[in-house]
């Protein structure tokens, strides 16, 4: 972010490594400042553990790991609406109201499939280390 009184840049005129430290940026503001981000950041934390504990192979990770980078994207983008939609206006608008409660619902819908994933991936190497199946 450029310091106060800066002209901001458009992203394609920085250079690789500031574009990078942009990103870093907002992910630390993400984790720092948005609750739902650090909820699913704690969420994913704790999938990965179980899928390390229960010997994940390569595949059941891919499909953990893409899960959860969904569901956090799709949170940082939720969070960034949300964020322009107030630096827009701070009163009542119909149509900002109607973005930010799609932006939210594709925050769930990412955060429902990633369980159902979880679920089935995790439960599946649970049922094989208990000897269910």
């Amino acid at each position: 972010m450029p310091a106060s009184g800066e002209l901001w840049e458009p992203p394609c005129r920085q250079s690789l490594r500031r574009k990078f430290g942009c990103a870093l940026v907002g992910c630390k503001r993400g984790l720092r400042s948005e609750s739902n981000f650090f909820v699913h950041f704690f969420v994913a934390a704790m999938v990965v553990a179980a899928a390390a504990v229960l010997g994940a192979n390569l595949l059941e990770w891919c499909l953990l790991v893409l899960c959860i980078a969904a569901v956090l994207a799709a949170e940082m983008f939720n969070c960034a609406i949300e964020h322009l939609a107030k630096a827009v206006t701070r009163e009542q608008n119909k149509l900002i109201g109607t973005a930010l409660d799609i932006s939210s619902a594709g925050v769930l819908v990412a955060a429902v499939g990633a369980a159902i994933v979880g679920v089935l991936v995790l439960g599946n190497l649970l049922a094989h280390s208990l000897g269910w199946w």
